[in-house]
């Protein structure tokens, strides 16, 4: 159904009320100033759950081909909310068609803030955890480093000295997290500015190794178990 190169867009889905409205009305909003690039080129939306979704939170179950959009208020869209701060606000409306569930679903290994995810049809079908569906830049060192079991998390959002960065890649390990910052993007002064394999694991061992906390075991112990059934 879907070309390799397709353009996958993975939407946070933040209540049980807005799932309703995409599988019984067809439609998804996007605010016009947070739309990711690739918002009108999409063409399938997948839809990572939060909280609100208890078990099947920190996960993409369901996703929807694109099948259009367009650009309209938020009132218009929710007319019963029309006393919304946003009320006024621009959203993109992308039109779905019938939602599929994703077998196995796409787990977050741990709890991470996520906003949007731009991936491809192929990554898509292939992955096995949420960083899988990063592009960028760092794709050979994150397979090297995952494969070594370090299982990074990729763009992700570091906050120190009440400044925010946003990594590559990082490790939660026993005593700190390891970043990589590459380019140049500001970065916390301890980031490896570079994509050094061995430079990155002795950083790792002199922080402890790799924090395993209780969700990220049990969730790579679901999804081995789920990827290998008949």
């Amino acid at each position: 159904m879907f070309h390799a190169a397709d353009r996958v867009l993975v939407g946070v889905m933040k209540t049980p009320q807005d799932f309703t409205l995409a599988r019984d009305e067809g439609w998804y909003r996007i605010p016009q100033k947070n739309a990711p690039p690739s918002t009108l080129d999409a063409a399938v939306l997948a839809l990572y759950f939060t909280t609100a979704f208890k078990d099947e939170k920190w996960g993409v179950h369901w996703y929807a081909e694109v099948r259009g959009h367009e650009l309209t208020r938020r009132k218009d869209l929710l007319p019963a909310e029309a006393a919304h701060p946003n009320a006024d606000e621009l959203y993109y409306k992308l039109q779905l068609g019938p939602l599929v569930r994703r077998d196995p679903p796409i787990p977050s290994l741990r709890w991470r803030r996520i906003t949007f995810i731009e991936s491809t049809w192929d990554r898509f079908a292939a992955a096995e955890e949420i960083n899988d569906l990063y592009t960028s830049g760092v794709d050979g060192l994150y397979v090297t480093l995952k494969e070594s079991g370090f299982f990074p998390e990729r763009e992700i959002f570091i906050r120190e000295s009440d400044i925010e960065y946003m990594a590559d890649l990082a490790i939660p390990c026993r005593t700190g997290m390891v970043t990589v910052v590459l380019g140049d993007r500001p970065a916390p002064a301890s980031a490896l500015r570079q994509a050094d394999p061995v430079a990155i694991r002795t950083a790792v061992e002199q922080m402890g190794g790799v924090k395993r906390d209780a969700l990220h075991t049990s969730r790579l112990t679901y999804h081995s178990k789920d990827c290998h059934k008949d």
